[in-house]
């Protein structure tokens, strides 16, 4: 029980920090996990041992992994991209098995470690592609699309070669009829499953639920997880099969959302186990003694799939930029291959020095997977011809656009929230330009008379496109921080006067968007606590005039900009529009009558125009005081009538 104990701290120890700085690198947590095994194993340090009852304990990572992919399985989103699954992903895997396999006979390996080779290499990082393909905003792009689907095949096929790996350890002489026998095995299971389990999954949860209990909710999942993993092992299949079927049982009910969110603890914890026990097979000694082995299987891994998936992609789309651009993001190994091989390993279909070289290439190669991915674009533009014409005629159809378009607002993502955003400059008669990266949506706000261009915003080319330069304000409306921040510094490059808002979700971002030049920054947050605050105040019998002024200090204090607005409530009437109080940025260039000079020496009070902001050098100063000098290139931010402000800016700018 102590050695026991011992153990689980190590692990726990060594996870923490090695997750923590793989996470600080924004790498994935998976590999730091394959570097806790390989450092703590039985061919390194020694202190976790390769024991029966760790393997066994690490499956139900795979169980829970697989349960996942189930759950996510969506029959109208297969149909919906049956062409890319079936078509390119069926090509995709099936090609690379056959190549593997071929290769491996070449070798004089065995045939039936060539197929389990061929699976596993076939496979890509689900998890590395879609998290980077998220944050780059290029899921709705057409290589895009092509990469989903792919991935999407793959981790179907897992499935099939889950029960054909098994098999292959029989006999030669009985390797047919255990073929067989797990093939019909598997058909009847499945069929049995899905015809009787999805009579009864639906009404099973309504009763579980009825009762109110998270914990017996939790519970219900387990049972139902373990229990056909449980069924699909004693039929003599895998515990993976049965997990997975089990996540498609419930993917069909109104449920899965919620049993996703209380399953992942488990899946993560358990999965990390899993890559844990996977590292701790590598031998550095044997791996330093087959480095070239290693560095050639890595190089023909990488440079093998990015050319066929590549070729395979342009025989799909006849685009060679596209093509290239999916290939370079599938060019890794995948989270399932380490799953096939242990599987293979396990099963002795292949040898444990055959297997570690293999690992150690898949590990090398998802580890610069993130590197690849983000130059694949520039790679694309590099070597694709095509891809500069593409590129020139988007520009072109932006600017021919936006050519007539001056003192307009450019809008970045044209989602629920830029949507509602036209909506409101169209009621004030000021123009916009939006700019998506989803092509539907693009096509349908175009038939809608609407000026929405297909383009990316944190690309320089694009906003001037898209008429920055003539702009009166730019919005970024989709609450991405890091795609934010490139469109921030693109502003900034071009246009450092232009007012930029940018949307978050977490006030913890506020800082960070302020300094790469966001003029200001709404939170979600914020707003949704002001309103929840409004009503509560209100239901609870304060009268509305201090709940409205609760409201108009909080907003006060938390964007600066509004300070003394709002001085009285409604002091500005709707009859005055000639004193209706806006704001207005001024750049100060080189020769400006107010450079070198401090803000008393400019009497703008005079003309009853506050100083609300000075942006200077991406950094931005709140409340600047009497005595701040104004240099060359800083952003002022003022506020006044509009009489006002054009006076304001005649003394700023000649005196």
């Amino acid at each position: 029980m102590h050695n026991t104990l011992q153990t689980i701290l190590l692990l726990l120890a060594t996870a923490v920090i090695v997750v923590v700085g793989f996470r600080a690198l924004k790498l994935p947590a998976m590999l730091g996990y394959l570097l806790i095994g390989v450092v703590v194993g039985p061919n390194a340090l020694g202190w976790v041992p390769d024991t029966p009852q760790t393997r066994y304990l690490a499956e139900f990572g795979v169980v829970f992994l697989m349960f996942s992919i189930g759950l996510e399985f969506s029959l109208p989103k297969l149909v919906t991209m049956r062409g890319l699954v079936f078509g390119l992903g069926t090509a995709q895997v099936g090609i690379t098995v056959l190549a593997v396999f071929g290769l491996a006979l070449l070798l004089g390996l065995d045939w039936r470690a060539g197929v389990a080779l061929g699976g596993a290499l076939a496979m890509s990082s689900t998890a590395i592609v879609s998290k980077m393909l998220s944050e780059r905003l290029e899921l709705n792009t057409t290589h895009g699309r092509q990469v989903m689907g792919v991935l999407l095949f793959q981790d179907l096929a897992v499935v099939p070669l889950i029960i054909v790996i098994p098999a292959l350890a029989a006999d030669p002489g009985d390797l047919a009829v255990s073929l067989g026998l797990a093939i019909v095995k598997a058909a009847v299971v499945l069929a049995l499953l899905l015809s009787f389990g999805q009579r009864l999954m639906r009404p099973w949860f309504h009763l579980v639920a009825r009762q109110k209990s998270s914990e017996l909710f939790m519970l219900n999942v387990l049972l139902i997880t373990m229990g056909l993993a449980y069924v699909t092992e004693l039929a003599g299949l895998s515990l993976a099969l049965g997990a997975f079927l089990a996540g498609m049982l419930i993917s069909e009910t109104e449920y899965r959302y919620q049993v996703e969110d209380d399953i992942k603890p488990f899946r993560d914890v358990l999965l990390g186990l899993f890559f844990v026990t996977v590292g701790a097979t590598l031998d550095p000694a044997l791996l330093m003694a087959e480095a070239p082995r290693v560095l050639g299987i890595l190089v023909a891994l990488i440079v093998g799939k990015a050319l066929l998936i590549g070729g395979l992609a342009f025989l799909y789309s006849r685009d060679a930029g596209v093509a290239m651009r999916t290939g370079l993001n599938l060019a890794q190994a995948g989270e399932f291959g380490f799953v096939l091989l242990a599987l293979a390993a396990g099963q002795a279909v292949l040898a444990v020095p055959t297997m570690q070289v293999v690992l150690a290439a898949m590990v090398v190669s998802m580890l610069l997977a993130p590197f690849i991915i983000e130059r694949s674009e520039r790679m694309a533009r590099h070597f694709s011809g095509a891809e500069w014409m593409n590129r020139a005629m988007q520009l072109h159809n932006i600017a021919v656009q936006t050519m007539a378009t001056e003192g307009h607002v450019v809008i970045c993502g044209y989602g629920r929230t830029g949507q509602h955003l036209s909506r409101m400059l169209e009621r004030e008669k000021i123009q916009f330009v939006a700019l998506d990266l989803d092509p539907e949506r693009v096509r349908e706000a175009g038939a809608a008379g609407e000026t929405v261009v297909y383009g990316d915003a944190a690309r320089r080319e694009v906003l001037v496109a898209a008429g920055v330069q003539r702009a009166r304000a730019l919005v970024v409306t989709y609450a991405d921080v890091p795609s934010a921040q490139r469109v921030l510094a693109q502003v900034q490059a071009i246009r450092p006067d232009l007012p930029v808002l940018v949307r978050t979700l977490d006030d913890a971002d506020i800082d960070r968007l302020r300094q790469a030049g966001a003029q200001e920054v709404v939170a979600e947050i914020m707003e949704g606590s002001l309103m929840l605050a409004t009503h509560a105040l209100m239901l609870l019998g304060v009268p509305l005039a201090r709940v409205l002024r609760r409201v108009r200090e909080a907003r006060e204090q938390r964007y600066e900009l509004f300070r003394g607005v709002f001085p009285g409530g409604s002091e500005e009437k709707e009859e005055e529009p000639e004193r209706l109080q806006r704001l207005h940025s001024v750049f100060i260039v080189p020769n400006s009558a107010a450079a070198g000079k401090a803000l008393r020496d400019l009497h703008l009070d005079d003309l009853l125009v506050d100083v609300t902001a000075v942006r200077r050098r991406n950094t931005r100063e709140l409340s600047p005081g009497v005595d701040t000098v104004l240099q060359v290139g800083d952003v002022v931010v003022l506020r006044g009538a509009p009489d006002s402000l054009a006076a304001a800016e005649i003394r700023l700018m000649q005196g």
